[in-house]
Protein backbone atom coordinates (compact mmCIF):
# COMPACT_ATOMS: atom_id res chain seq x y z
CA UNK A 1 0.00 0.00 0.00
CA UNK A 2 1.20 3.46 -0.27
CA UNK A 3 2.50 5.63 2.81
CA UNK A 4 -0.33 7.93 2.18
CA UNK A 5 -3.08 5.23 2.63
CA UNK A 6 -1.12 3.90 5.69
CA UNK A 7 -0.64 7.08 7.32
CA UNK A 8 -4.13 8.39 6.79
CA UNK A 9 -6.31 5.37 6.05
CA UNK A 10 -7.53 7.59 2.45
CA UNK A 11 -7.61 6.08 -0.28
CA UNK A 12 -7.59 7.38 -3.91
CA UNK A 13 -9.85 4.68 -5.31
CA UNK A 14 -12.71 2.76 -4.72
CA UNK A 15 -11.15 -0.63 -4.62
CA UNK A 16 -12.10 -3.25 -6.76
CA UNK A 17 -11.62 -7.25 -6.82
CA UNK A 18 -10.66 -7.00 -10.46
CA UNK A 19 -9.37 -3.35 -10.58
CA UNK A 20 -5.87 -1.80 -9.78
CA UNK A 21 -6.34 -3.54 -6.01
CA UNK A 22 -6.57 -7.14 -7.59
CA UNK A 23 -3.36 -6.37 -9.65
CA UNK A 24 -1.20 -5.17 -6.89
CA UNK A 25 -2.35 -7.82 -5.00
CA UNK A 26 -1.34 -10.52 -7.65
CA UNK A 27 1.61 -8.81 -8.18
CA UNK A 28 2.66 -8.97 -4.47
CA UNK A 29 2.07 -12.90 -4.05
CA UNK A 30 4.05 -12.99 -7.25
CA UNK A 31 7.51 -14.90 -7.04
CA UNK A 32 10.76 -13.87 -7.09
CA UNK A 33 11.32 -15.29 -10.59
CA UNK A 34 13.93 -15.46 -13.33
CA UNK A 35 12.26 -13.54 -15.81
CA UNK A 36 11.47 -10.65 -13.09
CA UNK A 37 15.14 -10.62 -12.35
CA UNK A 38 15.41 -10.14 -16.25
CA UNK A 39 13.13 -7.32 -16.40
CA UNK A 40 14.94 -5.21 -13.66
CA UNK A 41 18.25 -5.98 -15.17
CA UNK A 42 17.07 -4.96 -18.40
CA UNK A 43 15.52 -1.55 -17.19
CA UNK A 44 18.50 -0.82 -15.53
CA UNK A 45 20.73 -1.55 -18.35
CA UNK A 46 18.85 1.41 -19.78
CA UNK A 47 19.87 2.96 -16.51
CA UNK A 48 22.92 2.52 -17.39
CA UNK A 49 23.65 6.27 -19.58
CA UNK A 50 22.32 7.80 -16.78
CA UNK A 51 24.85 6.84 -14.51
CA UNK A 52 27.24 7.43 -17.37
CA UNK A 53 26.06 10.54 -18.00
CA UNK A 54 25.89 12.50 -14.72
CA UNK A 55 29.59 11.30 -13.80
CA UNK A 56 30.89 12.53 -16.77
CA UNK A 57 30.51 15.66 -15.92
CA UNK A 58 33.62 15.19 -12.79
CA UNK A 59 35.52 12.39 -15.01
CA UNK A 60 35.59 15.02 -18.17
CA UNK A 61 36.32 17.76 -16.54
CA UNK A 62 40.14 18.02 -16.64
CA UNK A 63 39.62 18.11 -20.21
CA UNK A 64 37.14 20.79 -20.51
CA UNK A 65 40.08 22.98 -18.43
CA UNK A 66 42.44 22.06 -20.50
CA UNK A 67 40.92 22.72 -23.83
CA UNK A 68 40.17 26.28 -22.70
CA UNK A 69 36.56 25.77 -22.67
CA UNK A 70 35.92 26.21 -18.79
CA UNK A 71 37.77 26.71 -15.95
CA UNK A 72 38.50 24.85 -13.00
CA UNK A 73 37.32 28.20 -10.86
CA UNK A 74 35.98 31.81 -11.34
CA UNK A 75 36.27 34.72 -9.64
CA UNK A 76 32.20 35.23 -9.65
CA UNK A 77 30.68 32.96 -7.70
CA UNK A 78 28.50 32.98 -10.35
CA UNK A 79 31.05 32.35 -12.92
CA UNK A 80 29.40 30.71 -16.75
CA UNK A 81 33.15 30.05 -17.61
CA UNK A 82 34.08 27.38 -15.04
CA UNK A 83 33.64 23.74 -14.31
CA UNK A 84 30.70 24.44 -11.70
CA UNK A 85 28.54 26.37 -14.73
CA UNK A 86 28.92 22.88 -16.25
CA UNK A 87 27.83 20.95 -12.98
CA UNK A 88 25.44 23.17 -12.99
CA UNK A 89 23.61 23.24 -16.25
CA UNK A 90 23.94 19.23 -15.88
CA UNK A 91 21.53 19.73 -12.97
CA UNK A 92 19.32 22.50 -14.38
CA UNK A 93 18.45 20.26 -17.50
CA UNK A 94 17.70 17.28 -14.87
CA UNK A 95 15.73 19.58 -12.53
CA UNK A 96 13.33 20.51 -15.31
CA UNK A 97 13.00 17.05 -16.57
CA UNK A 98 12.03 15.70 -13.07
CA UNK A 99 9.86 18.75 -12.07
CA UNK A 100 8.02 20.08 -15.03
CA UNK A 101 8.18 16.90 -17.09
CA UNK A 102 7.55 13.54 -14.63
CA UNK A 103 3.82 13.60 -15.47
CA UNK A 104 4.74 12.25 -18.59
CA UNK A 105 5.19 8.68 -17.72
CA UNK A 106 1.99 8.55 -15.57
CA UNK A 107 0.16 10.18 -18.86
CA UNK A 108 1.58 8.02 -21.88
CA UNK A 109 3.00 5.07 -19.77
CA UNK A 110 6.26 4.12 -18.51
CA UNK A 111 7.83 1.74 -21.67
CA UNK A 112 6.76 4.96 -23.96
CA UNK A 113 9.04 7.29 -21.59
CA UNK A 114 11.60 4.95 -20.92
CA UNK A 115 11.92 4.49 -24.65
CA UNK A 116 11.92 8.42 -25.86
CA UNK A 117 13.51 10.00 -22.99
CA UNK A 118 17.16 8.55 -23.48
CA UNK A 119 16.58 9.41 -27.26
CA UNK A 120 16.39 12.79 -27.00
CA UNK A 121 19.57 12.53 -24.41
CA UNK A 122 21.74 10.85 -27.20
CA UNK A 123 20.70 13.64 -29.35
CA UNK A 124 21.55 16.28 -27.62
CA UNK A 125 25.14 14.72 -26.05
CA UNK A 126 26.39 14.16 -29.68
CA UNK A 127 25.51 18.26 -30.51
CA UNK A 128 27.03 19.02 -27.16
CA UNK A 129 29.93 16.80 -28.42
CA UNK A 130 30.09 19.06 -31.45
CA UNK A 131 30.31 22.05 -29.76
CA UNK A 132 33.51 24.82 -29.56
CA UNK A 133 32.37 27.70 -27.38
CA UNK A 134 31.13 27.60 -23.51
CA UNK A 135 27.87 28.94 -24.15
CA UNK A 136 27.18 26.14 -26.65
CA UNK A 137 28.39 23.72 -24.23
CA UNK A 138 26.10 24.87 -21.37
CA UNK A 139 23.13 24.71 -23.60
CA UNK A 140 23.63 21.51 -25.15
CA UNK A 141 24.22 19.97 -21.60
CA UNK A 142 21.14 21.53 -20.66
CA UNK A 143 18.95 19.53 -22.90
CA UNK A 144 20.48 16.54 -22.49
CA UNK A 145 19.88 17.24 -18.91
CA UNK A 146 16.22 17.37 -19.37
CA UNK A 147 15.96 14.10 -20.94
CA UNK A 148 18.21 11.91 -18.30
CA UNK A 149 15.82 13.55 -15.77
CA UNK A 150 12.51 12.21 -17.76
CA UNK A 151 14.65 9.11 -17.77
CA UNK A 152 15.62 8.06 -14.38
CA UNK A 153 11.85 9.00 -12.83
CA UNK A 154 10.62 6.75 -15.09
CA UNK A 155 12.90 3.63 -14.49
CA UNK A 156 12.33 4.48 -10.32
CA UNK A 157 8.75 4.27 -11.28
CA UNK A 158 8.81 0.77 -13.57
CA UNK A 159 10.94 -0.89 -11.31
CA UNK A 160 8.63 -0.21 -8.03
CA UNK A 161 5.38 -1.46 -10.05
CA UNK A 162 7.13 -4.67 -11.20
CA UNK A 163 8.93 -6.00 -8.16
CA UNK A 164 6.69 -6.97 -5.16
CA UNK A 165 7.88 -5.50 -1.81
CA UNK A 166 9.16 -8.19 -0.37
CA UNK A 167 12.16 -7.89 -2.65
CA UNK A 168 11.83 -4.26 -3.68
CA UNK A 169 15.21 -3.17 -1.44
CA UNK A 170 17.26 -6.46 -3.12
CA UNK A 171 15.58 -5.26 -6.79
CA UNK A 172 16.64 -1.73 -6.28
CA UNK A 173 20.44 -2.63 -4.73
CA UNK A 174 20.82 -4.79 -7.99
CA UNK A 175 19.80 -2.22 -10.16
CA UNK A 176 21.74 0.59 -9.04
CA UNK A 177 24.99 -1.97 -9.07
CA UNK A 178 24.43 -2.65 -12.89
CA UNK A 179 23.09 1.32 -13.62
CA UNK A 180 27.12 2.17 -11.91
CA UNK A 181 28.97 -0.22 -13.88
CA UNK A 182 28.92 2.76 -16.06
CA UNK A 183 31.00 4.68 -13.48
CA UNK A 184 33.84 2.49 -14.08
CA UNK A 185 33.42 2.36 -17.52
CA UNK A 186 33.56 6.55 -18.15
CA UNK A 187 36.06 7.14 -15.24
CA UNK A 188 38.11 4.16 -17.42
CA UNK A 189 37.43 6.49 -20.40
CA UNK A 190 38.10 9.70 -19.33
CA UNK A 191 41.48 8.08 -17.54
CA UNK A 192 42.69 6.78 -21.52
CA UNK A 193 41.03 9.12 -23.71
CA UNK A 194 40.97 12.76 -21.91
CA UNK A 195 44.45 13.04 -21.73
CA UNK A 196 44.72 12.29 -25.30
CA UNK A 197 43.07 13.69 -28.94
CA UNK A 198 42.57 10.57 -31.16
CA UNK A 199 42.47 11.41 -34.76
CA UNK A 200 42.54 14.99 -33.49
CA UNK A 201 39.55 15.14 -31.35
CA UNK A 202 39.87 15.99 -27.97
CA UNK A 203 39.36 13.08 -25.79
CA UNK A 204 36.55 14.66 -23.83
CA UNK A 205 34.33 14.59 -26.61
CA UNK A 206 35.16 11.15 -27.41
CA UNK A 207 33.83 10.24 -24.20
CA UNK A 208 30.81 12.11 -24.61
CA UNK A 209 29.94 10.62 -27.95
CA UNK A 210 30.81 6.39 -26.85
CA UNK A 211 28.00 7.17 -24.31
CA UNK A 212 26.01 8.98 -26.40
CA UNK A 213 26.09 5.95 -29.04
CA UNK A 214 25.70 3.24 -26.65
CA UNK A 215 22.37 4.33 -25.34
CA UNK A 216 20.59 3.61 -28.96
CA UNK A 217 20.95 -0.13 -26.99
CA UNK A 218 18.03 1.35 -25.59
CA UNK A 219 15.61 0.89 -28.85
CA UNK A 220 16.24 -3.13 -28.41
CA UNK A 221 15.71 -3.43 -24.99
CA UNK A 222 12.30 -1.40 -24.96
CA UNK A 223 11.14 -4.62 -27.06
CA UNK A 224 11.67 -7.48 -23.94
CA UNK A 225 10.00 -4.90 -21.35
CA UNK A 226 6.25 -5.06 -20.73
CA UNK A 227 4.13 -1.93 -20.07
CA UNK A 228 3.39 -1.58 -16.31
CA UNK A 229 -0.74 -3.70 -15.17
CA UNK A 230 -0.97 -0.99 -12.67
CA UNK A 231 -0.60 1.85 -14.84
CA UNK A 232 -2.95 0.43 -17.23
CA UNK A 233 -4.99 -0.23 -14.53
CA UNK A 234 -5.09 2.97 -13.92
CA UNK A 235 -6.16 3.89 -17.40
CA UNK A 236 -9.11 2.38 -17.92
CA UNK A 237 -6.59 -0.37 -20.24
CA UNK A 238 -8.00 -3.20 -17.80
CA UNK A 239 -8.10 -5.93 -20.13
CA UNK A 240 -4.17 -5.18 -21.20
CA UNK A 241 -3.20 -5.48 -17.45
CA UNK A 242 -4.30 -8.89 -16.63
CA UNK A 243 -3.60 -10.21 -20.05
CA UNK A 244 0.67 -9.19 -18.81
CA UNK A 245 -0.25 -9.99 -15.32
CA UNK A 246 -0.91 -13.53 -16.61
CA UNK A 247 2.13 -13.30 -18.44
CA UNK A 248 4.10 -12.45 -15.74
CA UNK A 249 2.55 -15.54 -13.47
CA UNK A 250 2.92 -17.90 -16.05
CA UNK A 251 6.45 -17.12 -16.58
CA UNK A 252 6.88 -17.48 -12.43
CA UNK A 253 4.90 -20.76 -13.06
CA UNK A 254 1.92 -19.68 -11.28
CA UNK A 255 -1.32 -20.54 -12.94
CA UNK A 256 -3.69 -17.08 -13.67
CA UNK A 257 -6.53 -16.59 -11.14
CA UNK A 258 -9.69 -18.10 -12.81
CA UNK A 259 -11.71 -15.17 -10.57
CA UNK A 260 -9.98 -11.82 -12.18
CA UNK A 261 -9.94 -13.35 -15.78
CA UNK A 262 -9.12 -10.30 -18.14
CA UNK A 263 -12.27 -11.07 -20.36
CA UNK A 264 -14.34 -9.95 -17.36
CA UNK A 265 -12.62 -6.57 -16.12
CA UNK A 266 -14.70 -4.72 -13.55
CA UNK A 267 -14.99 -0.70 -14.32
CA UNK A 268 -13.46 1.68 -11.71
CA UNK A 269 -13.60 5.21 -11.24
CA UNK A 270 -10.29 6.65 -10.69
CA UNK A 271 -9.18 10.53 -8.89
CA UNK A 272 -7.64 12.48 -10.94
CA UNK A 273 -4.57 14.25 -8.84
CA UNK A 274 -3.43 17.84 -9.98
CA UNK A 275 -0.11 18.76 -9.16
CA UNK A 276 -1.31 21.41 -6.87
CA UNK A 277 -2.72 18.45 -4.92
CA UNK A 278 0.26 17.17 -4.05
CA UNK A 279 0.05 20.25 -1.45
CA UNK A 280 -2.32 19.33 0.30
CA UNK A 281 -3.41 16.45 2.37
CA UNK A 282 -3.02 13.38 2.17
CA UNK A 283 0.15 13.89 0.61
CA UNK A 284 2.00 17.39 1.44
CA UNK A 285 4.00 15.73 4.54
CA UNK A 286 5.49 13.60 2.31
CA UNK A 287 6.29 15.69 -0.62
CA UNK A 288 7.72 18.36 2.06
CA UNK A 289 9.83 15.69 3.57
CA UNK A 290 11.32 14.26 0.28
CA UNK A 291 12.13 17.54 -0.69
CA UNK A 292 13.97 18.49 2.11
CA UNK A 293 15.54 14.84 1.84
CA UNK A 294 16.68 15.73 -1.51
CA UNK A 295 18.03 18.84 -1.79
CA UNK A 296 20.16 18.02 1.15
CA UNK A 297 21.27 14.57 -0.36
CA UNK A 298 23.00 16.13 -3.20
CA UNK A 299 25.53 17.36 -1.74
CA UNK A 300 26.76 14.31 0.00
CA UNK A 301 26.59 12.54 -3.01
CA UNK A 302 27.31 14.79 -6.01
CA UNK A 303 29.60 17.12 -4.09
CA UNK A 304 31.87 14.27 -3.87
CA UNK A 305 31.07 12.45 -6.92
CA UNK A 306 31.65 14.78 -9.54
CA UNK A 307 34.58 16.05 -8.04
CA UNK A 308 36.79 13.53 -7.39
CA UNK A 309 39.65 13.83 -9.76
CA UNK A 310 39.45 17.92 -8.73
CA UNK A 311 39.45 17.52 -5.18
CA UNK A 312 42.57 15.02 -5.87
CA UNK A 313 44.42 17.89 -7.85
CA UNK A 314 43.83 20.49 -5.36
CA UNK A 315 45.33 17.96 -3.27
CA UNK A 316 48.53 18.42 -4.91
CA UNK A 317 47.77 15.33 -7.43
CA UNK A 318 48.50 15.20 -11.22
CA UNK A 319 46.03 15.13 -13.62
CA UNK A 320 46.66 12.20 -15.16
CA UNK A 321 47.29 10.53 -11.52
CA UNK A 322 43.34 12.07 -10.33
CA UNK A 323 41.71 10.15 -13.27
CA UNK A 324 43.85 7.12 -12.18
CA UNK A 325 42.83 6.99 -8.64
CA UNK A 326 39.43 8.07 -10.04
CA UNK A 327 39.17 4.98 -12.14
CA UNK A 328 39.77 2.89 -9.05
CA UNK A 329 37.16 4.30 -6.56
CA UNK A 330 34.81 3.93 -9.38
CA UNK A 331 34.51 0.31 -8.56
CA UNK A 332 32.88 0.66 -5.48
CA UNK A 333 30.35 2.11 -7.63
CA UNK A 334 28.62 -1.13 -9.06
CA UNK A 335 30.20 -3.21 -6.14
CA UNK A 336 28.52 -1.78 -2.87
CA UNK A 337 24.95 -2.44 -4.24
CA UNK A 338 25.44 -5.82 -4.58
CA UNK A 339 26.89 -6.00 -1.16
CA UNK A 340 24.18 -3.89 0.45
CA UNK A 341 21.68 -6.17 -1.42
CA UNK A 342 22.11 -8.99 1.57
CA UNK A 343 20.30 -6.56 4.27
CA UNK A 344 18.21 -4.16 1.49
CA UNK A 345 15.29 -6.08 2.16
CA UNK A 346 15.82 -6.35 6.50
CA UNK A 347 15.56 -2.75 7.93
CA UNK A 348 13.71 0.15 6.75
CA UNK A 349 14.86 2.09 4.52
CA UNK A 350 14.72 5.52 6.44
CA UNK A 351 17.30 3.74 8.86
CA UNK A 352 19.67 2.62 6.04
CA UNK A 353 19.34 6.02 4.57
CA UNK A 354 20.22 7.25 8.61
CA UNK A 355 23.01 4.85 8.90
CA UNK A 356 24.93 5.84 4.98
CA UNK A 357 24.81 8.93 6.19
CA UNK A 358 26.62 9.47 9.17
CA UNK A 359 29.47 7.11 7.42
CA UNK A 360 29.75 9.89 4.48
CA UNK A 361 30.67 11.71 7.32
CA UNK A 362 32.89 10.08 8.79
CA UNK A 363 34.87 8.61 5.55
CA UNK A 364 34.35 12.25 4.02
CA UNK A 365 36.28 13.90 6.95
CA UNK A 366 39.01 11.46 6.66
CA UNK A 367 39.72 11.70 3.12
CA UNK A 368 39.73 15.59 3.68
CA UNK A 369 42.36 15.59 5.52
CA UNK A 370 44.45 12.53 4.49
CA UNK A 371 47.20 12.77 1.44
CA UNK A 372 48.61 9.39 1.09
CA UNK A 373 47.16 8.50 -2.42
CA UNK A 374 46.78 4.52 -0.66
CA UNK A 375 44.69 6.10 2.43
CA UNK A 376 42.99 8.52 -0.15
CA UNK A 377 41.66 5.65 -2.43
CA UNK A 378 40.66 3.79 0.55
CA UNK A 379 38.82 6.94 2.14
CA UNK A 380 37.16 7.36 -1.27
CA UNK A 381 36.14 3.81 -1.71
CA UNK A 382 34.09 3.71 1.46
CA UNK A 383 32.46 7.22 1.15
CA UNK A 384 31.56 5.87 -2.31
CA UNK A 385 30.01 2.92 -0.62
CA UNK A 386 27.93 4.96 1.79
CA UNK A 387 26.84 6.62 -1.07
CA UNK A 388 25.21 4.31 -3.37
CA UNK A 389 23.93 2.28 -0.04
CA UNK A 390 21.88 5.71 0.26
CA UNK A 391 21.28 6.02 -3.11
CA UNK A 392 19.41 2.38 -3.84
CA UNK A 393 17.49 3.09 -0.75
CA UNK A 394 15.92 6.35 -1.23
CA UNK A 395 15.19 5.54 -5.28
CA UNK A 396 12.99 2.65 -4.02
CA UNK A 397 12.02 4.81 -0.84
CA UNK A 398 10.56 8.02 -2.86
CA UNK A 399 8.44 5.74 -5.39
CA UNK A 400 7.00 3.28 -3.02
CA UNK A 401 5.15 5.86 -0.63
CA UNK A 402 3.17 7.35 -3.42
CA UNK A 403 0.50 6.02 -5.38
CA UNK A 404 0.39 4.82 -8.92
CA UNK A 405 -1.56 7.20 -10.68
CA UNK A 406 0.76 10.08 -9.54
CA UNK A 407 3.93 8.00 -8.98
CA UNK A 408 6.30 9.11 -11.48
CA UNK A 409 5.22 13.39 -11.12
CA UNK A 410 5.03 12.77 -7.38
CA UNK A 411 8.80 11.51 -7.05
CA UNK A 412 9.85 13.53 -10.22
CA UNK A 413 8.40 16.57 -7.74
CA UNK A 414 10.86 15.34 -5.08
CA UNK A 415 13.26 13.85 -6.52
CA UNK A 416 13.87 17.30 -8.47
CA UNK A 417 15.06 19.29 -5.50
CA UNK A 418 17.99 17.27 -5.37
CA UNK A 419 18.58 18.56 -9.20
CA UNK A 420 17.70 21.84 -8.02
CA UNK A 421 20.82 21.64 -5.02
CA UNK A 422 23.15 20.24 -7.32
CA UNK A 423 22.92 23.08 -9.65
CA UNK A 424 23.76 25.17 -6.75
CA UNK A 425 26.24 22.40 -5.25
CA UNK A 426 28.72 23.46 -8.70
CA UNK A 427 28.82 26.82 -7.47
CA UNK A 428 29.10 26.25 -3.87
CA UNK A 429 31.63 23.58 -3.58
CA UNK A 430 33.71 25.43 -6.55
CA UNK A 431 33.63 28.57 -4.42
CA UNK A 432 34.00 26.38 -1.16
CA UNK A 433 36.64 24.80 -2.45
CA UNK A 434 38.65 28.49 -3.70
CA UNK A 435 37.92 29.84 -0.23
CA UNK A 436 38.30 27.09 2.51
CA UNK A 437 39.72 24.37 0.49
CA UNK A 438 38.70 20.48 0.21
CA UNK A 439 38.13 20.89 4.07
CA UNK A 440 35.42 23.13 3.59
CA UNK A 441 34.13 21.01 1.01
CA UNK A 442 33.48 18.55 3.16
CA UNK A 443 32.68 20.56 5.90
CA UNK A 444 29.35 21.81 3.94
CA UNK A 445 28.38 18.00 3.29
CA UNK A 446 28.30 16.93 7.18
CA UNK A 447 25.89 19.92 7.57
CA UNK A 448 23.97 18.42 4.78
CA UNK A 449 23.74 15.03 5.99
CA UNK A 450 23.53 16.15 10.02
CA UNK A 451 19.43 17.38 8.23
CA UNK A 452 19.25 14.28 6.52
CA UNK A 453 19.64 11.59 9.62
CA UNK A 454 17.02 13.86 11.39
CA UNK A 455 14.52 14.34 8.83
CA UNK A 456 15.02 10.55 8.22
CA UNK A 457 14.97 9.68 12.02
CA UNK A 458 12.17 11.76 12.77
CA UNK A 459 9.79 11.98 10.20
CA UNK A 460 10.83 8.71 8.11
CA UNK A 461 7.36 6.75 7.33
CA UNK A 462 7.76 2.87 7.64
CA UNK A 463 7.20 0.92 4.58
CA UNK A 464 9.03 -2.50 4.64
CA UNK A 465 6.99 -4.85 3.42
CA UNK A 466 3.76 -2.93 2.44
CA UNK A 467 1.87 -3.46 -0.78
CA UNK A 468 1.40 -0.83 -3.20
CA UNK A 469 -2.16 0.72 -3.51
CA UNK A 470 -3.69 -1.17 -1.10
CA UNK A 471 -6.23 -0.09 1.45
Amino acid sequence: MSVVGIDTNIGIDTPSPSGPDEISRRLEAMAATGYVWRLVILLSLGGCFEIYDLFLTGYIAPGLSRSGLLSTTTQAFFGFSGIGAFVAATFAGLFVGTFFLGFLADRFGRRAIFTYALLAYTTASVIMACQTSSGGLLLWRFLAGIGIGVEVITIDAYITELVPSRMRGRAFAVNQSIMFVAVPVVAFLAWWLVPLAPYGVEGWRWVVLIGAAASMIIWVLRLFVPESPLWLARHGRTEDAFRILATLEARGGAAANPSTSPARPATQTTTRVGFADLFRPPYVSLVVLFMVFNLCQAFGFYGFANWVPTLLVEKGITVTKSLQYSFIVAFAYPIAPLLAASFADRFERRWIIAGACIAIIVFGMAFAQMTAPALLIVCGVLLTACNTTMSYAYHAYQTEVFPTQIRAQASGLVYSMSRLSATFSGFIVAYMLKEAGVTGVFGLITAAMLIVVIAMALFGPDVRGKALDTV
